[in-house]
């Protein structure tokens, strides 16, 4: 991907793959749905060169490469839109078994953000995800941040966010770690954070959408989430001050 390229990017966690799984194909035909003309049809060598793959759906469907899938995108150098699929060994909270993780990267232009709720909803829903977001580049490193470190006394996250509880100390797989501009939350996540409150959603549910599966996806801000706008900063600590269970932000 050229460096100068800024990507929206799309993370999606699952339970693990098992047997004959039919998900990662899935999820491969409604995210080319969810963005008209995209083909995600390629893959790359060692040295970034594309590779064509004229039988794109029978290797998914037989390589189960790293527990999930190898990576594909498409032929567009300068709107590149790629993803990839594998198992993550970590559990999703304490002593959990390891997850299925899914990402995807759009170009940040207007096309990319305009597509990131279809895209979100169709990689959630198809990996039937338990939660997952979409961000802007350079999100993750706030996030990273945020989590608590063993000796952090006291810890102090930028932009004056809540510090969470590392994932690893996470009580139940349906809580998110913590929260992204879009929120894709499935039906039990959503209930595990007590969402939605008609009385205290109102602004929320304006901005959400109900997926087929029962989940929703969230949007926190009506643009790109940019956090050196002190509305968009007020609405994401906002929400952490909603649903205090999301990364244990309630907690000391």
């Amino acid at each position: 991907m050229p460096a100068e390229q800024k990507s929206l990017n799309v993370i999606v966690y699952a339970p693990a793959l098992a047997g004959d799984e039919k998900r990662p194909l899935a999820i491969v035909h409604r995210m080319e749905h969810a963005l008209p003309g995209l083909r995600l049809a390629w893959t790359t060598s060692g040295k970034d060169d594309l590779i064509a793959l004229p039988n794109r759906d029978e290797g998914i469907a037989t390589d189960k490469t790293n527990g999930g899938f190898f990576f594909l995108c498409n032929d567009d150098e300068n709107h590149q839109v790629t993803l990839s699929g594998w198992e993550n060994p970590d559990g999703l909270a304490a002593g959990g078994p390891p997850h299925f993780q899914v990402c995807a990267s759009l170009p940040l232009d207007a096309v990319g953000i305009a597509a990131a709720v279809d895209v979100l909803e169709a990689v959630g829903d198809g990996a039937h995800a338990v939660w997952g977001k979409a961000s802007p580049d350079g999100y993750g490193g706030i996030v990273a941040q945020q989590f608590r470190r063993q000796g952090d006394k006291p810890h102090v996250p930028p932009y004056g966010l809540p510090p969470l509880k590392r994932p690893r100390d996470n009580p139940a797989p349906e809580i998110p770690h913590y929260l992204g501009w879009l929120n894709y939350w499935s039906d039990a996540a959503a209930r595990a954070i007590g969402f939605p409150d008609p009385a205290r959603d109102a602004e929320l549910l304006s901005r959400s959408r109900r997926t087929a599966t029962g989940g929703w996806v969230v949007r926190l801000t009506d643009a790109l989430l940019d956090l050196d706008n002190p509305a968009h900063l007020d609405a994401l600590k906002r929400a952490y001050e909603r649903f205090p269970k999301i990364g244990g932000s309630s907690t000391p």
